[in-house]
């Protein structure tokens, strides 16, 4: 009896492990960010997702496990402007599967037989575009278009790898340069133009300063004119009220010296010897000639008579 349990024990554990070993082997897990597309007997079948999946043990394999994160891929090539000047792009592509969804997955997994014709495909595609577009401008005009050419090749490349599966989330140029000549020779132009640009500032610089300094003397001239001219003003008032203080103490002491029955012509020889005087004291060492010679002295009687004379005119009239 129990040789016969042994017996029929043994097979049924056979049986077990190759039920276990095929549940194992259909056990297959895909990583975040990828899917997986399985197919039977080489024809597609479905799309995996994330996580632990079973398939059917030798049945249905995995073809291909798809990334779906985003990708990037330096780019470096050359284009020519329509005056045939070279110019050097070097950029950067940021692209990604465009969706898990069954039908996008199905069009990454089978319109390219590799990843490396994938590739081959998208930058030669950009590339072209790149291309085409510079072929339409100038040299001088290619630094001022960074923007345009990269919405130009968006727009142009976004249909086409939409179809493939994938799409274009970003393509950033990073450096255009040109030949050697050519960028010698840009850099002399754009060191000229700050020459040109400097000595205009400095002129324009230089004619305000000079507008203002000459403004500046004209308002000076202007203002010394009219304190002169106030000035003058202010001299002819004193020499005008000083006459006129002269002529009313002259008056007054003529009077005084009638009231006191004395000559009115000893006014004048007393200004003469104080005005002697006043030569003598602040002459400051010059010398002085006066005529002191008997016709000399007559000379100044008369002038003084003469003086007197006048007074006596200008009191009548008075």
């Amino acid at each position: 009896m129990d040789t016969f349990v042994k017996k029929t024990t043994m097979p049924l554990y056979i049986v077990l492990a190759i039920i276990a070993l095929l549940i194992f082997s259909g056990m297959k897990t895909v990583q975040q960010g990828n899917v997986a597309v399985v197919t039977v007997f080489g024809k597609y079948r479905r799309v995996i997702r994330p996580g632990l999946n079973l398939l059917i043990p030798f049945v249905e394999t995995i073809f291909k496990r798809i990334s779906t994160q985003n990708r990037s891929v330096e780019l470096e090539f050359q284009a020519v402007t329509i005056d045939q000047a070279n110019v050097y792009f070097k950029s950067m592509l940021l692209f990604s599967v465009q969706s898990d969804n069954e039908d996008c997955v199905k069009n990454v997994a089978f319109k390219f037989i590799d990843e490396k014709s994938l590739m081959q495909a998208l930058i030669r595609t950009i590339e072209g575009n790149i291309r085409a577009f510079v072929a339409t401008k100038k040299q001088a005009e290619v630094l001022s278009l960074r923007n345009e050419i990269i919405d130009h090749v968006k727009e142009q490349i976004d249909n086409v790898i939409e179809e493939w599966g994938y799409h274009l989330h970003d393509l950033q140029i990073n450096d255009i340069t040109f030949d050697e000549a050519v960028m010698r020779s840009m850099s002399q132009v754009v060191a000229s133009s700050n020459l040109k640009a400097a000595a205009e500032n400095e002129g324009q610089a230089l004619l305000i300063t000079k507008t203002k300094a000459a403004e500046a003397d004209g308002n000076a001239i202007k203002i010394a004119a009219q304190a002169e001219r106030e000035a003058a003003q202010l001299r002819g008032q004193g020499v005008a009220l000083f006459r006129e203080e002269v002529a009313k103490g002259m008056q007054n002491a003529a009077r005084e010296m009638q009231q006191a029955n004395l000559d009115t012509s000893m006014i004048m020889f007393s200004m003469w010897t104080e005005a002697i005087k006043n030569f003598a004291e602040y002459g400051k060492g010059n010398v002085l000639f006066l005529d002191g010679s008997p016709d000399g002295m007559q000379k100044v009687m008369k002038q003084m008579m003469g003086m007197d004379t006048l007074l006596d005119t200008s009191k009548k009239i008075d």
